[in-house]
């Protein structure tokens, strides 16, 4: 006891001494730094005088102000900003689920629009307009030089009218315009389907509905194949999810996880890190998962992606993902505006960071180009011929009609395969995946 108390009593001493030694250059050095900020600021309140007085045109002061607020924040990284109090009102509706405009996810590089997705079944998707192309102009302006907040508002405008934007895409020699007419955007989260014995989730977003819908969807797909005893497994599709509300993320991890850390996020401050574990309780009791993501997934996407993924809950399939491994908190400022900012980086349960780096499939799946010529070519494409097509062919003769009847179902199925391929590859291959490991089930109990 007495070693404890004077090894306690010694660092004490130390720290006094320690403390006494530097105390006056820190405060020096800090004295310093208030001093330089304060100059900073009448620097500022300098120019904004000189702005009003004598700038060539009367200017707005509230809009001055909020250029320059927005200025400081959009120089920290490309997802800070300042939300007027329209836009801070456009956000809440859109966590919602619906809003108007195009129905395009966008971020900011190099000074151009990048998109990160389109929204399905939206003016942008059904345009054909692809994550990673980039918007140079709109209605013939550049947006070169604007902040992404002034660009997005080029964008916006009146349900029914028109926009022409100007794309610039990776594997084209030149720039293209595409011709789209502004829509309400009402986004249905979670769209579940059956294809063949597989569940199909398909996740578009991440609002305030998106458990709720991914749930109810699961139930109800199940039911319709029979129960969960008669499905293979399940895709959970993430491509093109532009991310959203981390809670979500955090609640569609869990839904598959019966235990373990699914996410955590990392400040500046260490005390302001925060862990978020997975409960009991797996909405697929155990079935296989295939992940379908692509240069799209981002954010919360990734969060999920990862979770499963590290957890070996799931097999991801694609294309590596966004890489979008920051949080960020919206404030609510005086005058109903808002403030975002990145507070915080997130880590997969493993405590890997997928900031720039994104998420890597498992296996790698590219989704082929389809030519724009590929129905032509189908119909031309003369159909091969077999014995059946043979006139005064011998009948099959060692098969009773029931074995005839599911031969035939089989092939038929085998056909609506071979169609969903053409349609949509990698979903294809995540099927092809499920269906695998399913016929192996058996033999590895």
């Amino acid at each position: 006891m007495k070693k404890f108390v004077m090894a306690a009593l010694g660092g004490t001493l130390a720290g006094v001494i320690a403390t006494t030694q530097v105390a006056g250059p820190l405060v020096a050095q800090e004295a310093g730094k208030q001093s330089s900020v304060y100059e900073q600021l009448d620097l500022f309140g300098d120019i904004f005088e000189r702005i009003r007085a004598q700038y060539v045109e009367e200017v707005d002061e509230k809009e001055l102000i909020e250029a320059a607020i927005n200025g400081m924040l959009t120089s920290l990284d490309p997802h800070s900003s300042y939300l007027s109090p329209d836009a801070a009102a456009d956000m809440r509706v859109q966590t919602r689920g619906e809003f108007g405009g195009l129905g395009i996810e966008v971020t900011q590089e190099e000074g151009f629009v990048k998109v990160v997705s389109p929204i399905d079944s939206t003016p942008a998707a059904e345009a054909g307009i692809e994550a990673g192309d980039f918007i140079t102009h709109v209605d013939g302006e550049s947006v070169l030089g604007l902040t992404l907040d002034e660009a997005v508002d080029k964008m916006r405008g009146p349900v029914g009218s028109e926009i022409v934007i100007t794309i610039v895409r990776e594997g084209e020699a030149e720039p293209f315009d595409v011709s789209l007419v502004r829509a309400t955007i009402k986004l249905q989260a979670v769209r579940a389907r059956a294809e063949g014995d597989a569940v199909v989730l398909r996740v578009t977003t991440f609002n305030d509905q998106t458990f709720a819908n991914l749930e109810e969807g699961l139930n109800k797909t199940v039911d319709e194949l029979g129960g969960l005893d008669k499905i293979s497994g399940i895709v959970l599709d993430l491509r093109n999810n532009p991310g959203g509300l981390l809670t979500q993320a955090i609640r569609v991890s869990d839904a598959f996880l019966e235990k373990g850390e699914i996410v955590s996020t990392r400040g500046r401050d260490p005390a302001d890190g925060d862990r978020y574990n997975a409960t009991p309780g797996d909405l697929a009791n155990g079935k296989p998962i295939v992940v379908l993501i692509n240069g799209g997934s981002a954010s919360a996407s990734e969060i999920v992606a990862g979770a499963l993924q590290d957890h070996r809950r799931a097999i991801v399939v694609g294309t590596k993902s966004f890489g979008k491994g920051s949080v960020q908190t919206v404030m609510p400022l005086r005058g109903d505006g808002a403030m975002r900012l990145t507070t915080a980086r997130y880590y997969t349960p493993s405590g890997r960071s997928i900031q720039n780096l994104g998420v890597s499939p498992d296996i790698v799946v590219q989704q082929p180009r389809r030519s724009p010529n590929a129905e032509e070519e189908e119909q031309t494409t003369p159909r091969s011929r077999s014995e059946a097509d043979l006139r005064g062919r011998l009948d099959n003769d060692s098969l009773t009609e029931d074995e005839i009847r599911q031969i035939e179902e089989d092939r038929a199925k085998a056909d609506k395969a071979a169609q969903l391929r053409e349609e949509d590859y990698q979903l294809a291959y995540a099927v092809d995946i499920l269906r695998g490991l399913s016929a192996l089930a058996p033999a590895a109990e």
